[in-house]
């Protein structure tokens, strides 16, 4: 990538200036300039708690090689990264050239894909691999996918995570991706598929600076890394596929570059069937010695308790070594090869709540071994709440969230006290980080395998989270509306998020199942009934019905019910006195905004159409009196004519359901709603 050098003879007569927050990066003998003012990083806008270095705690997974463990695959991993051959034409070891001076060539394949089962120790082995790297300067990127965290688990900005990461370890493509961002200024935009985002910001900056001394460093020190850990846990599997595609297709491409990708997930077929193919290493975990490591860890974390504990010490100067040889053995029967099941284990035994279960760790030790299985640990570790208030809303709740929130925002949102929050999830903390303070930090799971088992009905029994707890769920983000965000911001900013992702799943539970979405509406309102006159519950159930007209109501009865059924509620909400219907009406007009065309066209009787121009009158007059300004100073938005009816415009809001405006589609004795929306509810 040439360049003009720098050249101050430009001004041969300035004297005394000074050049602030400038910054030189020097690429192959080219100099350029690049202001610091201009955020490089808060433009791609990466996710901070993605990568190696986030806080576990807070972010999971937390898990990490016990000192002396996994010793073996680490060592086979590093040999692989460290893999320098010569390029064809060039004598055995010596490095050879081409035109684009990226010139390490290596018949050993840039991809390395550790799989295992869940809890193997995948996450703990992939930040040793990130960590060894980043020791020696050669980490280009880590990326730590987790399910229900957010954007951690989609690919919607995991190439700018990796690009401001990339700027970071190499310095010299600031001035490229900058560049990048200004010839092509819809990088950043969500409609840019992601192999575009990587060639720009990751693939092309990364091979325009491995020139110079960039080189000579690849050359003494090996190929730089990018560690991928938990790539089964993105929730966008079809994103996953055309990723790996065009990561193969890119190193196919440029079989010399001095980059390796290490990639650990579970075995998933999407994933499988794209990466057991030339130009990757595959290595199952479960050929290692897991067991020798487990060993360890539990010889090495008993021994270390015992000096803290003192009832354990007491009970070893009487009875001699705990745990015992034969004890030892016995949980190594019953562990096998899962590391996350080891340490649950350790957890249940040295670690439960005194007042819940006041045995000691030497009586306890046997009945874990009466558990048979991971499923079971969670079985005897829920137990301890269950019979507590509110215990299966917040385990519900923390399952289904799609980003974790804190103790605090959890009451908040379930309307609970916070002690009974914390008070459940005190007795679960072996499978569940509890936070220091209510206010900070976040609730999240251990492992993703215990969402897993929350899920899975065959696998949980009574601990089962329904799917149509989606419902709850989305009537108390409904209800966080009616606040202000100053009241409750973070709760509110979760809703105007994630609101539409919990009604698609529970209208997608609805479909696949005997029931339908109607159904599973009356079921929810049934031991409500008390909340009938309540603001927030008619708010809901507006919006409710709302989305299930977007979401496409697969008979004209269906819609004749929701649209009924979402215009009474609009007129309910809209004629209470309560002024808190003003904040919800300007938040959702603004979160149901649509753009077309897709033309849906359903017919119904001319009773119906009175009762719809009935309750959309109310609503209009209503909303206009409190509220003119939302309606834009607009009084005939409602106005139904007394021939057929259309719901037809190229943008539609929950007021606007319903701008009715007149027009003549059929016969007198039927009347006909067309409306455009758009796929951005269902895609």
């Amino acid at each position: 990538m040439a360049g003009t050098p720098l050249n101050l003879g430009v001004y041969p007569d300035a004297r005394d200036f000074r050049i602030q927050q400038q910054k030189i990066y020097v690429v192959s003998g080219n100099q350029y300039l690049s202001n610091e003012g201009q955020d490089l990083v808060l433009r791609l806008n990466p996710i901070p708690d993605a990568s190696h270095t986030r806080n576990r705690k807070t972010s999971p997974p937390d898990s990490e090689c016990f000192p002396g463990t996994r010793e073996e695959v680490v060592q086979d991993i590093t040999t692989w990264a460290d893999a320098m051959d010569s390029a064809p034409g060039t004598e055995e070891g010596v490095m050879g050239t081409t035109p684009a001076a990226v010139v390490v060539y290596t018949p050993t394949p840039h991809i390395y894909w550790l799989h295992g089962f869940a809890g193997s120790g995948k996450s703990a082995i992939s930040l040793k691999i990130a960590n060894v790297f980043e020791g020696s300067g050669r980490l280009l990127a880590s990326y730590f996918f987790f399910r229900n965290a957010g954007d951690r688990g989609t690919l919607n900005r995991f190439a700018t995570t990796l690009s401001s990461q990339l700027a970071s370890a190499l310095p010299a493509t600031v001035p490229l991706l900058e560049a990048a961002l200004k010839t092509d200024s819809g990088l950043l935009n969500n409609h840019v598929s992601l192999n575009r985002q990587m060639e720009r910001l990751v693939y092309e900056p990364f091979m325009a600076v491995m020139q110079g001394d960039i080189l000579e460093e690849a050359r003494a020190k090996g190929p730089f890394i990018v560690v991928i850990d938990g790539l089964d846990e993105c929730e966008d599997k079809r994103g996953v596929e055309e990723l790996i595609d065009h990561m193969l297709d890119f190193f196919e491409r440029y079989p010399t570059i001095p980059l390796r990708v290490f990639i650990a997930s579970r075995v998933e077929q999407h994933i499988r069937a794209r990466l057991e193919v030339d130009g990757v290493r595959f290595s199952d975990l479960d050929n290692y010695k897991t067991q020798d490591d487990i060993h360890k860890f539990l010889r090495a974390s008993f021994h270390a308790v015992a000096k803290r504990d003192r009832v354990i010490r007491a009970y070893v100067r009487a009875h001699g070594q705990w745990p015992t040889q034969s004890d030892m053995y016995d949980l190594m029967e019953h562990i096998g090869k899962s590391f996350v099941l080891a340490s649950l284990i350790f957890k249940v035994i040295v670690h439960p709540d005194p007042e819940d279960d006041p045995s000691t760790p030497m009586e306890r030790l046997p009945r874990t071994l009466q558990m048979n299985s991971l499923d079971s640990m969670y079985t005897q570790t829920l137990t301890r709440s269950q019979h507590l208030p509110h215990f299966r809303n917040i385990i519900s709740t923390i399952a289904l969230l799609r980003e974790p929130l804190s103790i605090v925002e959890i009451s908040d949102l379930l309307d609970v006290e916070v002690f009974e929050v914390v008070r459940v999830l005190l007795n679960l903390q072996a499978i569940i980080h509890v936070p220091g303070t209510d206010e900070e930090g976040r609730v999240t799971l251990c492992h993703t395998s215990l969402r897993d088992f929350l899920t899975t009905e065959s696998r949980s029994g009574s601990f089962f989270v329904l799917p149509s707890f989606h419902l709850h769920l989305s009537y108390h983000l409904v209800s966080s509306l009616f606040k202000t965000p100053r009241d409750n911001g973070p709760i509110h900013d979760y809703s105007m998020w994630y609101l539409k992702d919990h009604w698609r799943e529970a209208a997608a539970f609805a479909e696949s199942s005997a029931s339908t979405l109607t159904n599973e509406i009356e079921k929810f309102k049934a031991p409500h009934s008390l909340r009938a006159n309540r603001l927030p519950y008619r708010g809901f159930l507006c919006d409710m019905f709302f989305f299930s007209l977007l979401y496409n109501p697969s008979t004209s009865d269906g819609f004749t019910h929701f649209l009924t059924e979402c215009a009474k509620q609009l007129a309910l909400v809209a004629e209470s006195p309560d002024d808190r219907i003003g904040p919800w009406l300007e938040t959702v007009m603004n979160f149901y905004v649509l753009g077309g065309p897709s033309l849906r066209t359903f017919q119904f009787a001319e009773p119906t159409c009175k009762t719809v121009q009935h309750h959309l009158r109310r609503a209009s007059a209503a909303i206009y009196a409190k509220f003119p300004e939302i309606l834009g100073r607009r009084n005939d938005v409602f106005t139904v004519e007394h021939k057929s009816f259309a719901l037809n415009a190229n943008s539609i809001s929950a007021i606007d359901i319903l701008s009715v405006r007149r027009r003549l589609l059929g016969p007198q004795i039927t009347r006909a709603a067309e409306y455009f929306f758009n796929r951005y509810w269902s895609g």
